[in-house]
């Protein structure tokens, strides 16, 4: 319970008193990650259909609900995104990347790497909010753990933290790999069964958009350890946003 708490206050604005912070504490809160996404996304989902029932256009709907997930995370990972993008686009040695990482403001890098993922994210759900509710809510929930999948895959075994401390030191490397291929592996399924719940008119769609969202969380965090020495919270807060924007463009593209 104290794992679970622990990612709820991490992955949610969730006002959860949290007494325990240690390693084995965010092992398991690494672990269940997606299921925090899976109650997020259920959260966005119900916010977004009620807007469509109450007379909304797919877009509007779609970019209340964006909106609606950055203050549901404080806008945290949109932070650590920024961040990210700042330190690895300033082609920087790793120690002068970190430095500009950890500061305040905000680059060009970071302000361009925001703002293209609110909008493709905002299109992929217009995309996804024209398809029937049950549709669109089991789309909805899965681009959102899967997102949170990026969380979990990001904290491997022997991928180290690229700083002693912070968020990264505390939850790097705490996840065995074959756990971390039981979870992906699981929330596939799941979302191939919900899909063939829902009447998602591509079931195939569902799983193959865990999948991909797993293996983009791994494509930027293999790209950190080489640039940075490894992951930091802003670069597991990048693997979160790029997770959820594949799933949910995978999505988007089902007929």
């Amino acid at each position: 319970m104290g794992g679970l708490k622990l990612a709820l206050t991490l992955f949610t604005i969730a006002p959860l008193g949290v007494s325990r912070v240690d390693r084995p504490a965010a092992r398991t809160a690494m672990a269940v990650a997606p299921l925090v996404g899976v109650m997020l996304g259920g959260v966005l989902a119900g916010a977004a259909l009620g807007l469509r029932t109450a007379g909304a256009s797919p877009l509007l709907a779609a970019a209340a609900t964006v909106a609606l997930a950055a203050v549901c995370t404080r806008a945290l990972h949109l932070d650590g995104l920024a961040d990210t993008a700042d330190g690895l686009g300033s082609f920087a040695p790793s120690n002068k990347a970190l430095e500009i990482m950890k500061k305040s403001d905000i680059g060009p890098f970071g302000v361009v790497s925001i703002v293209a993922v609110l909008l493709l994210d905002t299109a992929a759900l217009t995309s996804i909010l024209s398809h029937p509710w049950p549709a669109a809510l089991a789309m909805v929930v899965t681009g959102t753990a899967a997102g949170r999948l990026g969380a979990t895959v990001a904290c491997r075994a022997g991928l180290p933290a690229a700083r002693p401390e912070g968020l990264g030191a505390l939850v790097a490397a705490t996840l065995p790999r074959p756990l971390i291929a039981a979870v992906t592996l699981l929330l596939a399924a799941a979302a191939a069964a919900l899909a063939t719940t829902t009447g998602f008119t591509d079931p195939v769609r569902a799983p193959l958009a865990v999948l991909l969202a797993a293996a983009t969380a791994w494509s930027l965090t293999h790209h950190t350890r080489r640039r940075l020495g490894g992951i930091t919270g802003d670069v597991i807060g990048a693997a979160v946003e790029l997770a959820t924007l594949t799933a949910w463009l995978v999505l988007a593209t089902t007929p």
